[in-house]
């Protein structure tokens, strides 16, 4: 595993050791998503890296040139991967590392992104669910955007909630989903991720 293209191309990677709770994206799925976005002139500034696992891919985003990454994982092996990885990239102070759920996250979010990366446990059966409330969530605005990985035996509808699927692609056993988020009119929320539990990276 390592960072593909941009400042820190080339720099391996540590997975988490709790192989059997993170499942890295693979690079060739890293890839295949980032040149994704690229076709569809997707900027981002600000990242949320959610189900972070090793942090590969909002290392990635950083790498090509993002600004910010928050990283949010609880497994404490995920932890100490993304802490050292971010330090071996030298990228420890354009990240930070929150241990809550996915779901505090989203909920403690004031300021949105502009990309999300979801890349939950392949066996998550609350998928759906979860894209509806980061939906209705402070992390997001309009235009968003919201990558998803996900298994090929999972439906990603067109439509969850506010989010809209722009693109989908499979690579062997493992797909992504590019959605970007369309609000209806609504009125800014100020401040940041306010994670109750959170470590810096």
């Amino acid at each position: 595993m390592r960072v593909i293209s941009g400042e820190a191309r080339g720099r391996k990677l540590r997975a988490p050791r709790s192989e059997g709770i993170t499942r890295p994206m693979a690079d060739k799925i890293k890839e295949a998503l980032f040149s994704v976005l690229a076709s569809l002139g997707v900027e981002y500034d600000r990242v949320l890296d959610l189900y972070a696992g090793s942090g590969a891919v909002g290392i990635e985003a950083l790498s090509r040139g993002a600004t910010w990454c928050d990283f949010v994982d609880r497994d404490k092996h995920a932890i100490q991967a993304i802490r050292a990885n971010l330090e071996h990239v030298k990228f420890a102070d354009r990240g930070k590392i929150h241990a809550v759920s996915v779901l505090t996250a989203i909920r403690s979010a004031r300021e949105p992104y502009d990309l999300v990366i979801f890349d939950p446990p392949y066996a998550d059966p609350e998928i759906h669910s979860t894209l509806v409330a980061l939906g209705e969530s402070g992390a997001v605005r309009d235009g968003t955007i919201v990558a998803v990985g996900h298994a090929p035996k999972v439906e990603m509808p067109e439509r969850l909630g506010a989010l809209v699927q722009l693109r989908e692609r499979c690579h062997g056993g493992s797909c992504f989903a590019v959605y970007d988020v369309v609000l209806e009119p609504a009125e800014s929320v100020p401040g940041g991720l306010d994670g109750e539990s959170s470590t810096e990276g």
